[in-house]
């Protein structure tokens, strides 16, 4: 793969009915870019020839699958691509034209700089920009927000569905891609993965671009099929951060919370039940046997939670796993922790 005058950047643009953009998009990626990885994941539309035959940029590269293995197979192929490159951040440019380029040094200014491992885009944090969003999908978006802040333990981050990120390539060795989500829940499914890794995550705030290309993700269709995911992901990450690789008072929290507050709930509508159908009143002992454990259950989890968001990564895994900065790219006022 040949490279220009920057070699600490690199772009995976995975590739499905993006024809119509993709070239454009290609010629709007700075010098500030080494290598670009374009993954033709199957496109009825042959995105991947398309680049061949119309793109001169010498810093191109075209991977195709036989088989289409969805937005998160694409990104992964790129990724394993990018391991072998001296390139320090690997940028994830979706190739419908609704990330834009000019961003890309800002996306991963905190990479290169040695203060974060993960970047990613957020449509919301201006008000501004919120303002004009449909208000389905602000609603669809702030439900998947807190249950990807549950599952993946990021609880500062918002905006899960934005795929314009950036990735620190020594965590590329270390993540196992045959584990992660291939499809829409890859996002979220990474951040999970991310946390396990202790990786320092980052937003870089941006506007929603959205012009006549078309997104076949619906937030409030994802809704059902996301929540299962990250059902799964929190519970795991409840096991191995707090009771197999680490134990602390969180984990008596978590495991006297729990119980409490669930015997209160069933004991509570139990003998609220049965004092209705009784038509007797319930004793002053009976509700306080229900709601003591509420509140003693309510307290314990909020103390965990208070340990949960504290305990969100702070120093980058990069620089422990041999990534080194290489000089700041420039000040980078948009990135928040």
């Amino acid at each position: 793969m040949a490279s220009t005058s920057n070699p600490r950047i690199a772009v995976v643009i995975p590739c499905y009915r993006v024809s119509a953009h993709v070239l454009d998009l290609i010629s709007r990626i700075g010098p500030e870019v080494g290598w670009i990885i374009a993954v033709d994941d199957a496109c009825p539309e042959h995105s991947g020839e398309l680049i061949r035959q119309h793109c001169k940029d010498p810093r191109v590269t075209v991977l195709r699958h036989p088989e289409n293995l969805g937005v998160g197979g694409a990104v992964m192929t790129g990724y394993k691509a990018a391991r072998d490159l001296p390139a320090m951040a690997v940028i994830k440019l979706d190739g419908d034209g609704q990330m834009d380029p000019a961003l890309i040094p800002k996306l991963a200014g905190p990479l290169l700089a040695g203060r974060a491992d993960y970047a990613k885009g957020n449509r919301f944090y201006r008000v501004g920009d919120v303002s004009h969003m449909p208000k389905v999908r602000l609603f669809g978006n702030t439900v998947l927000s807190f249950m990807t802040k549950l599952s993946s333990g990021y609880w500062q981050l918002f905006d899960p569905t934005n795929g314009y990120t950036a990735i620190h390539r020594a965590l590329l060795d270390e993540l196992d891609f045959d584990h992660i989500a291939r499809r829409y829940f890859f996002e979220s499914d990474l951040l999970y993965n991310l946390n396990q890794l202790r990786a320092v995550v980052v937003e870089m705030p941006m506007s929603a671009v959205y012009a006549n290309e078309s997104s076949s993700l619906r937030p409030m269709r994802m809704i059902g099929p996301f929540l299962r995911g990250h059902l799964r992901n929190f519970s795991r990450r409840l096991l191995y951060s707090y009771f197999l690789r680490g134990f602390s008072a969180a984990s008596v929290e978590l495991v006297v919370g729990f119980p409490l507050l669930l015997f209160g709930i069933v004991f509570g509508i139990w003998r609220w039940w049965a004092s209705m159908a009784g038509h007797m009143p319930a004793t002053a002992g009976t509700v306080m046997l229900a709601a003591l454990p509420i509140i003693l259950g309510t307290q314990f989890l909020l103390s965990w939670l208070n340990f949960d968001v504290a305990a969100e990564p702070r120093q980058p895994i990069s620089v422990v796993l041999g990534g080194h900065a290489q000089g700041d790219m420039g000040a980078d006022p948009g990135a928040t922790e």
